[in-house]
């Protein structure tokens, strides 16, 4: 199986080897789209510029529910659990090797106004991993239809996801932006 290009995927669904990749990291907690949720946001890409020479970040988000919820597949991913129980982590890539120390130095020159100097900025890697993908269109509303070609295209493999459901943002958004043309890998890792 070939590993795909990070930010790259199919308009189909399809099963392929995602490679490992080094990210400044926030977690949180709660419903994607609150004003906790943007300013998260906000402080990654915000860091990511300043550590990527000025570069718009993809901003990239993990989620997934905590100990004790109902298991959820693919295709149910945000329809069994209550969505204020989420967990997540965003994310936006910087170099391999970036240390610690490289990040908070960046931190403290970017001073985001978003920044809350009790959080924890962290690098945090992904490794290598089997992953079903594909890429959607449009509204964040409307992932349940394509969340739903996906999980079945799990389900025909023998396929069970593995780890956090990982959506990477393609193009930049607020919560002003028009949806109708973003574009969204929606990635999960399987077993």
């Amino acid at each position: 199986m070939a590993t795909t290009p990070h930010l790259h995927a199919s308009d189909a669904p399809e099963h392929v080897r995602a490679p490992a990749t080094t990210y400044a990291s926030i977690l949180g907690s709660g419903s994607p789209g609150t004003d906790e949720f943007y300013r998260k946001k906000t402080v990654i890409g915000d860091l990511a510029r300043q550590i990527n020479d000025g570069a718009e970040p993809a901003i990239e988000i993990q989620y997934w529910y905590p100990a004790g919820s109902i298991p959820v597949e693919i295709a149910d991913f945000y329809t069994v659990n209550p969505i204020p129980s989420l967990q997540y982590r965003v994310l936006a890539v910087v170099p391999d090797g970036t240390t610690s120390e490289e990040l908070t130095e960046a931190r403290a020159r970017v001073a985001s106004a978003s920044d809350r100097s009790s959080e924890t900025i962290e690098l945090h890697t992904t490794q290598e991993q089997d992953v079903v993908q594909v890429m959607h269109h449009g509204p964040f509303a409307e992932e349940l239809a394509t969340l739903g070609r996906l999980g079945s295209f799990a389900q025909e493999r023998g396929l069970h996801r593995c780890g956090p459901h990982h959506e990477l943002h393609l193009d930049g958004f607020t919560r002003e932006t028009p949806q109708h043309t973003l574009r969204t890998i929606l990635r999960d890792p399987v077993a």
